[in-house]
């Protein structure tokens, strides 16, 4: 059984998985940018929460940047993508939950037994 590919589709298909420079460049800029904000929020001695939420926002967006572009993710099939994220983000879970259960487990023993530690 034969599949027909529409000359368009086989162009890129057969390529070689090769992208354009200007992509590349874009994603440079982007991180640039992303980084340069980032230092910003040192520069400008943001305290407290919104130093954290803003340091850790631009960190995610940089991994995801070259994840998806530096790292062809972007191009990749969506199980190949839930198969490389899924891992790490259900460590994280885990990890919070472990916090979570710590945390009950101090409080109960600084409650019940006086002291905590």
């Amino acid at each position: 059984m034969k599949h027909d590919i529409p000359a368009a589709q086989s162009e890129t298909i057969h390529d070689g998985g090769h992208h354009p420079i200007s992509l590349y460049l874009k994603v440079w800029g982007y991180l640039f940018v992303l980084s340069a904000m980032s230092y910003m929020v040192d520069y400008m001695q943001v305290q407290g929460i919104i130093r954290w939420t803003l340091i850790i926002l631009f960190m995610l967006l940089k991994a995801g940047l070259i994840l998806s572009i530096f790292m062809h993710l972007a191009w990749e099939r969506l199980s190949l993508i839930y198969a490389i994220l899924v891992p790490p983000l259900l460590l994280l879970v885990l990890v919070r939950i472990m916090t979570i259960e710590a945390d009950y487990a101090w409080w109960t023993r600084a409650i019940f037994m006086g002291g905590g530690g």
